[in-house]
């Protein structure tokens, strides 16, 4: 059995001249940057999102140039975490092809938006990270930018430590879609309702 499995996960940072705060940073910028890349603008009620990689391929060549280059910065980021070059492979493969499609005027733009090299080069980092280093909380990569407002509002004040306060804090745009969903519901309700006295009050 390969000796450097059986190392401890504290061990495999120190290798990488790491600490784990480190490693969650940087992991955070990575996420960051997945977003900004590939999903900056999610799409309503899915996973799906488009970003400054699917905008820079509207520009011929020149575009997709700019962001084969950017995503570049996504693999770098993952070798500086210690993941294997073989790992981050298929997130080098699909750049490429994100690439090469990019150049077909129209279509390409349209592909940029479902290909997300960076995107994928974070769940590969996720995947390392999770299982070399045991780092298995996600909440710094599934909200980056919160998770990096509040980590400074808690070096400010221990009232963000609180983990009811923090947790309200990481979840405020799931609870503000809540309240706009509710909201319309109930408007859609009351307009259901006045339209179906007018209609009554006609027949």
């Amino acid at each position: 059995m390969n000796k450097q499995r059986l190392q401890p996960e504290h061990d495999k940072l120190a290798d990488l001249g790491l600490s784990r705060d480190e490693v969650i940073a940087m992991e955070r910028q990575l996420a960051k940057f997945a977003n900004l890349m590939d999903s900056i603008v999610r799409i309503p009620f899915t996973k799906q999102g488009v970003g400054a990689d699917a905008a820079l391929s509207t520009i011929p060549i020149v575009g997709d140039v700019a962001g084969l280059v950017l995503t570049a910065y996504a693999f770098m980021l993952g070798k500086k975490m210690g993941v294997p070059t073989h790992k981050l492979l298929p997130a080098v493969r699909l750049a490429l092809l994100d690439f090469v499609i990019g150049v077909v005027p129209v279509a390409g733009t349209i592909m940029d938006i479902f290909i997300r090299p960076s995107r994928r080069t974070l769940e590969i980092v996720r995947d390392h990270l999770q299982h070399d280093y045991g780092i298995k909380d996600t909440r710094h990569i599934d909200r980056p930018f919160l998770h990096e407002a509040l980590q400074k509002k808690q070096q400010q004040s221990p009232v963000w430590r609180n983990p009811i306060v923090a947790w309200l804090y990481l979840h405020l745009p799931d609870i503000l879609g809540a309240i706009v969903l509710l909201l319309m519901g109930l408007a859609l309700w009351t307009l259901g309702q006045a339209i179906w006295r007018a209609l009554v009050g006609v027949f």
